[in-house]
């Protein structure tokens, strides 16, 4: 899988899982939004495949690199909603 697919991966994943999270409704402006799910989920899975390319852990296209990229993407959405759900809409912590 080359560059496209990760990124594509990292969009899917970082989309579906905001839509998926049960915090999305509370969490505050802007990290809570979708508009910010997507390149959390991207930047995941492209830090993925740079990392595994790096020491080797997978070659380009195995199925190592996919379900890694897609769990990491998959953490760092959920990480940042629910950060952005304990935020205080008027920016205070």
């Amino acid at each position: 899988m080359g560059w496209p697919g990760i990124v594509f991966l990292g969009l899917v994943v970082g989309l579906a899982g905001w839509w998926r999270h049960p915090l999305r409704r509370v969490a505050s402006k802007p990290f809570g939004r979708i508009w910010a799910a997507g390149p959390v989920g991207i930047l995941a899975a492209m830090l993925t495949k740079m990392l595994g390319n790096l020491t080797g852990a997978f070659h380009d296209g195995d199925s190592l690199e996919w379900l890694a990229s897609a769990l990491l993407a998959l953490v760092a959405v959920t990480v940042t909603i629910g950060l952005a759900a304990r935020r205080r809409p008027d920016g205070s912590t």
